[in-house]
């Protein structure tokens, strides 16, 4: 085996996730597009996927489960048979295309501004601990502070975690083979994980353990009313964005959540490596140690090029490699990359414009400016 040819690397050998038969290894990183006014899935979002149908495993972008949790401007929900309906045209287009697709369940939680919110919603978090220095786009108004979201009571929290249980149902009745219940990247879920962000001095709050309640529970629940099969969770170790800072359990937290999250029999662990990006560095034996007990499928995640993949799939550091940016500019990626051709790049100023451009008009090779 040559191990500098593209063609011979395992990131394009097949793969078993659950019942799903992949081809390659690569997957699709969820990516929030701001394509869904009225925050209902459409047409044009369905040919955004259906292009991208190549992937071993697309997640979808972040889609909240809560009127709640549409803390961004024009972001899906699935909480409604309307947003059902166009959720099934996306899932439907994949599939005929080839592909499979997981929906990525995701509650903004503190990481809301008000005005993007639906009628008689309301930004709610673990903790009412406000964000310093990020501002949320409002279309209309422009780039705004973030006030602080009121803190959950303890009905809310159950309530909360039946809307991801519900949101999963939902997910099954779209037509997707499955849901990734977002954990990572300062939303709900790492809100409550976290004790920056979790003060509570009731169950869901205080220790290691009661903090990561809310996490287990809301995979228990999906697990439960779907399948273990179909539901995966995404985790984002050290992570800083959205104004997480260090925590000093970080390290004993993650061990614990993989452990915990191992005995719920789940279809995969996606953990997203901050390093590469610029983040902090996880301790060395972080990931070994999680992958080592978490007996489901591991995604690798953060910064990941194709030399990156293949090195570490054959050391054995993952079963799968998820690409964020290459995927939001090549609606071919795996074809490019098993070819060894040319990526476009992507065009920033466009990821969250709302219109075609920057997210339908990307060409596939042989189609014209950034073929390879």
């Amino acid at each position: 085996m040559n191990e500098s040819d593209p063609a011979s690397s395992p990131l394009f050998t097949p793969f078993s996730l659950g019942r799903l038969r992949l081809p390659n290894r690569a997957v699709m990183a969820p990516m929030t597009r701001s394509r869904a006014p009225g925050n209902r899935p459409n047409d044009l979002m369905a040919e955004y996927y259906r292009q991208r149908a190549g992937a071993g495993l697309i997640v979808t972008e972040g889609t909240s489960p809560s009127p709640n949790g549409l803390g961004y401007p024009r972001i899906p929900g699935l909480f409604d048979r309307d947003q059902v309906a166009g959720w099934r045209g996306v899932a439907d287009a994949v599939h005929a295309a080839g592909g499979r697709i997981f929906v990525q369940l995701m509650h903004t939680g503190r990481v809301t501004h008000p005005a993007n919110l639906p009628a008689g919603a309301t930004a709610l978090a673990p903790s009412p601990v406000p964000l310093e220095s990020t501002r949320m786009w409002v279309d209309g108004e422009g780039l705004l502070e973030i006030p602080a979201a009121r803190a959950m009571t303890p009905v809310e929290v159950e309530a909360t975690l039946e809307e991801f249980t519900a949101g999963a149902r939902l997910a099954v009745d779209a037509g997707f083979d499955g849901v990734e219940l977002h954990g990572a990247n300062g939303y709900l879920i790492e809100q409550f994980l976290h004790p920056h962000t979790n003060r509570r001095d009731d169950d869901w709050g205080g220790s290691l353990e009661a903090r990561a309640g809310f996490c287990l529970e809301a995979a228990r629940r999906a697990a439960a009313a779907i399948g273990p099969e179909r539901v995966g969770i995404r985790l984002s170790p050290f992570g800083t964005f959205n104004e997480m800072p260090a925590d000093p359990e970080a390290d004993a937290l993650y061990r614990y959540l993989a452990r915990e999250l191992n005995a719920l029999d789940l279809a995969y662990l996606h953990v997203i490596d901050p390093g590469p990006m610029g983040g902090p560095t996880l301790p060395a034996d972080l990931l070994p140690a999680m992958r080592e007990v978490f007996s489901g499928a591991f995604i690798l995640a953060g910064g990941y090029d194709l030399e990156r993949a293949q090195r570490d799939l054959r050391a054995g550091r993952g079963d799968l490699v998820a690409f964020g940016r290459p995927f939001l500019a090549n609606p071919d990626l795996v074809e490019r990359l098993r070819a060894g051709a040319a990526l476009n790049e992507p065009r920033p100023d466009l990821f969250y414009s709302g219109g075609a451009e920057g997210y339908t008009d990307y060409p596939a090779l042989g189609a014209g400016a950034g073929a390879g």
